[in-house]
């Protein structure tokens, strides 16, 4: 009935949509094996992508040649880029999204696919021959081969979905959970534990007064996260803010002993930076009141998403606490919000392939992994899909540096450190984040990409051209003088200090309250001299003209970094022979197998003298 396929990809949420492309598109065959053929690439929590570090992961996506970017701006309903008051290392595009529009449109694109079949199921178990992947087993039994498997179970595995009092088994809404799998992998030496997760309860839009609340439009301007010329829309649907009150809390403080996260009945570490209102009030009770994002679900419908109530309270408790928010008094609930507990496996138990490391083959990406968010999700199967790719040829893997993309960073992170809670990307967490940028990333990562053969000839041309208009318009900048007639009445308006002798016009753009668009503006021989440069290849120049000198520093410090990556430590050193060691240094060192010293490095409890001695004995 099935043929061998080269890589299986199990789950169709983010993670394995991504997956299951990129593997294609390098010219494997894959299954996308899913236990709802109507849920692929389904929105489970808010209807948004990107935000805070999240948006630059999405723009690095596009420029690998993911579908992430392509399909958030084919079903945005609103657009924002978040932290335009900062610098362009905070820059972070966000979109609300049509969640219908958004699944249908990626699985026309994964139909549009070639390589990509389809299979309706849920997988119960491996095939492992000699700890090596080479197929799976379906709830009907059909034992179905491959060359190697991706693993992207999201919340399904074991997964227990709880409401006040009331649990029971699931990994999504209305979705029944995934099992036998965690039991099978435990069983072959692998470690797992739990994490939770929530959701707010979505509301009747009918139902809520929308002049008591702030209204939040979308820019102006739509730039979007796709690298190609998708089609931006015309129009926006707002979004809206209101906060919770004291007696807001107090009603949910009632609900307390009935809560299956303070009762004890869930196990599972929720997410720290996106707690459940229950917790919000608990942990910071001097807060009288707490923001909540009131987000539409796309054009069409009536259906709310209430971010920032997450909870699992019973449901009298939810709705009564509802009805004294302002604007909701009249509201309807469409369904409650609920928490949901589910399987993980430590990602120190991975390569940075994300392959693992006792079975051969066999790849994990997204919330199996202790991830949270759509972006983290994909951005790993993206990774995963490649690297089964490269391993069944025999071919180098991908491994992005943490100096190359916030991918590397996450990666880096998951497999160097591990995560006891769900991890989530900030741009705190890279330590090159001036490299790092969103408005940078095709620059960072499509030549790589087309290496890989995943970025078309097109969008390497456009990239190659994108360079040479970026570094003509900065020589320009350099060349070009400006006379004090011609911008001191400008810079008096915006409180500048007026030049007094003509400037060449970069080191005017190294003021911090210039940018080169007032330029544009404001200053006619620049307006003509920088006519006919896409507006993004002028804001990239901007960018770099104005941070040359930190941008420069960081790369500095990158490549002082990478000497410690270049050392690399043998797969099977033993770390027990290294008595000088402390116990807790070998412990983890063995655990974790380090590729280099630069890995070693980052290893919780791994402090320099211990890298100073691998060092040593490296050499030796």
């Amino acid at each position: 009935m099935f043929p061998e396929y080269d890589v299986i990809v199990v789950g169709a949420g983010h993670a394995g949509c991504e997956a299951a492309a990129a593997a294609a598109n390098l010219g494997s065959k894959v299954l996308l094996v899913t236990m709802n053929m109507q849920t692929i690439a389904q929105m489970s929590c808010n209807p948004a992508m990107g935000g805070i570090a999240k948006g630059q992961i999405v723009r690095e996506i596009d420029a690998l040649g993911g579908y992430s970017g392509i399909v958030t701006d084919l079903s945005m309903i609103q657009f924002r880029m978040l932290n335009r008051s900062k610098g362009p290392a905070m820059w972070s595009p966000r979109a609300q999204n049509d969640r219908m529009l958004f699944s249908g449109t990626w699985r026309e694109m994964l139909e549009k696919t070639p390589n990509v079949d389809f299979y309706q199921d849920m997988v119960k178990g491996l095939l492992v021959k000699n700890n090596v992947a080479c197929g799976v087993i379906t709830g009907l039994g059909h034992e179905i081969r491959s060359k190697a498997v991706v693993l992207t179970n999201g919340t399904f595995l074991n997964g227990i979905i709880h409401i006040g009092e009331k649990n029971f088994g699931g990994g999504r809404a209305a979705e029944k959970a995934a099992t036998g799998i965690t039991e099978q992998l435990v069983s072959l030496g692998f470690e797992s534990d739990r994490l939770k997760t929530g959701t707010p309860p979505r509301v009747d839009g009918r139902s809520l007064d929308y002049s008591k609340m702030e209204e939040q439009p979308g820019d102006e301007e739509i730039t979007g996260f796709s690298y190609t010329n998708t089609l931006k829309p015309k129009t926006q649907r707002s979004c809206w803010i209101t906060y919770t009150n004291s007696t807001v809390h107090n009603i949910l403080k009632t609900g307390f002993d009935r809560s299956p996260m303070f009762a004890g009945r869930i196990d599972g570490v929720g997410p720290r930076y996106c707690p459940s209102i229950e917790d919000k009030i608990n942990r910071f009770a001097e807060r009288e009141r707490h923001q909540l994002f009131i987000e539409p679900e796309g054009w069409n419908t009536i259906e709310i998403y209430v971010n920032g109530f997450s909870t699992s309270l019973p449901e009298d408790i939810q709705y009564e606490a509802l009805r004294n928010i302002v604007g909701f008094e009249n509201v309807k609930v469409f369904r409650p919000g609920y928490a949901i507990e589910y399987d993980y496996f430590p990602p120190t138990q991975l390569k940075h392939t994300l392959e693992t490391k006792l079975i051969s083959n066999l790849f994990f990406a997204g919330q199996i992994n202790g991830t949270t968010g759509y972006e983290e999700a994909a951005c790993q199967g993206l990774m995963a899909g490649i690297n089964a790719h490269l391993k069944i040829r025999d071919e180098d893997p991908l491994i992005l540096k943490r100096s190359e993309a916030y991918i590397g960073v996450l990666v880096d992170d998951l497999i160097s450190k591990g995560t006891e809670e769900p991890y989530r990307m900030f741009t705190s967490r890279a330590e090159f984040r001036t490299l790092l940028r969103q408005d940078n990333a095709d620059l960072r990562l499509t030549e790589l990409s087309y290496r890989l053969g995943l970025a078309s000839q097109d969008r390497m041309d456009k990239v190659i051209e994108k360079k040479k208009d970026v570094d003509k318009i900065k020589s320009l900048l350099g060349e070009v003088s400006i006379q004090p007639a011609e911008i001191n009445d400008y810079l008096l308006s915006i409180n500048s200090a007026p030049i007094s002798e003509k400037q060449k016009a970069d080191k005017i753009l190294l003021r911090p309250d210039i940018e080169l668009p007032d330029l544009i503006t404001n200053v006619t021989s620049i307006k003509d001299l920088l006519h006919g440069f896409p507006k993004e290849t002028i804001e990239q120049a901007s960018i770099q003209t104005k941070y040359e000198v930190y941008i420069e520093k960081e790369k500095e410090l990158a490549i002082r970094m990478s000497q410690l990556e270049d050392l690399q430590i043998p797969e099977a050193f033993d770390y027990k022979k290294i008595q000088s060691l402390g116990n807790e240094a070998r412990e983890k060192l063995a655990r974790v197998k380090p590729r280099t010293l630069g890995q070693a490095s980052r290893i919780s409890g791994i402090n320099p003298s211990d890298v100073q001695i691998l060092m040593v004995y490296i050499g030796r």
